[in-house]
């Protein structure tokens, strides 16, 4: 057997996702080392398929157990590529804790993620979702990112407009199954591009008295919205925001503002569409603060499911389904969710 794979049978899951919720793999293969992909992915114990590749296990829920063994890719080495003092590239591997390796480049004079601080998950997991957060999405920092496919023992590297980013989307999530990404390259700057006006960053910057923003002192900022507004998964379980901000056409946003005035409307992806606050519609039916056993919807921020102990994961989705319901009945308007749902259909 490689050093590099360790294989498990029959692990429980609550420990290795956010949700806090049981769940149970039948394999867990952990890989430590990339190029031992290969090898790992013909052991015996993947013959029924790979169900699920883990990451840090902030971005699902398990309404139920994987259908087949779990990876999971623990590397975590990071290096540079090329540093020419104003622009650097930067290599993570996919298992490096995304919070970690944010404030790891602050630290070394690198900006542009400051805005991404504290978001739960690993390197690996940020570009499937393309991570977002007061004002910044991640591809506008991702160069590559390096992947394994399976099916044809492949191996791949894409450069940003390969990748297909979208809003809480990318080529990844949209066949979630086809590739394995390992590692990820990231084009930061020496010479910070600060965004402060979005969502209270310039009102904690003034409350902190900070006059002469860095971007550590936006990072520190936005640790301190976030710590304000979101549970701490290791206090009570949950997954960030549970659900998307849905894009809708300008005309619907128009007739949604004429009814409602003070409903946060943002620009969309192009003239023709908006984006709605997905929080807002949730608080404007009744939900936040809501509690069904222990699946619930946080008390300060209604976009936030939780698990206050021993709810299921399907508990929590038929909770989910229960708010996309009433939002659709009430505005008119599709809500989806950002986590991937493993064990059930939303």
């Amino acid at each position: 057997m490689n050093p590099n794979v360790r294989v498990q049978r029959d692990v429980s899951l609550r420990g290795r996702n956010s949700f806090g919720v049981e769940a149970r793999a039948p394999w867990l293969i952990d890989v430590a080392d990339a190029e031992a992909l290969p090898q790992a992915l013909a052991l015996p114990e993947l013959r029924d398929g790979l169900a699920l590749v883990l990451g840090g296990g902030s971005n699902l829920l398990f309404a139920g157990d994987p259908a087949g063994a779990v990876l999971e890719l623990s590397g975590r080495r990071v290096r540079t590529l090329d540093d020419d003092g104003e622009r650097a590239v930067v290599r993570a591997d996919a298992g490096v804790p995304w919070h970690g390796f944010v404030m790891q480049m602050l630290e070394q004079g690198h900006a542009g993620l400051e805005n991404l601080a504290l978001i739960p998950g690993t390197v690996g997991a940020a570009p499937i979702q393309n991570i977002g957060a007061y004002g910044v999405e991640v591809r506008e920092f991702v160069h590559a990112v390096e992947a394994y496919e399976p099916a044809t023992a492949r191996w791949h590297r894409f450069d940003a407009a390969q990748c297909r980013f979208g809003y809480r989307d990318s080529l990844f999530k949209q066949a979630p199954d086809r590739y394995l990404i390992v590692a990820v390259e990231f084009a930061l700057s020496r010479r910070p591009q600060l965004r402060l006006d979005y969502a209270g960053i310039g009102d904690e910057l003034a409350a902190m008295g900070v006059t002469a923003p860095t971007p550590r002192a936006v990072a520190e900022a936005v640790i301190a919205i976030r710590r304000r507004k979101l549970p701490d998964p290791a206090v009570l379980g949950n997954a960030g925001s549970f659900f998307k901000n849905p894009i809708v056409p300008t005309a619907q946003a128009e007739a949604l503002l004429a009814r409602h005035p003070q409903a946060p409307v943002f620009r969309g992806s192009d003239a023709g569409t908006r984006k709605v606050s997905a929080a807002w519609l949730i608080d404007a039916c009744g939900w936040k603060g809501h509690r069904d056993g222990d699946a619930g919807v946080s008390a300060a921020h209604a976009l936030v499911l939780v698990n206050h102990g021993r709810a299921s994961g399907r508990q929590l989705l038929d909770l989910a389904r229960r708010i996309a319901d009433s939002v659709q009945a009430r505005f008119g308007i599709a809500i989806e969710p950002e986590p991937r749902v493993v064990g059930a259909s939303w």
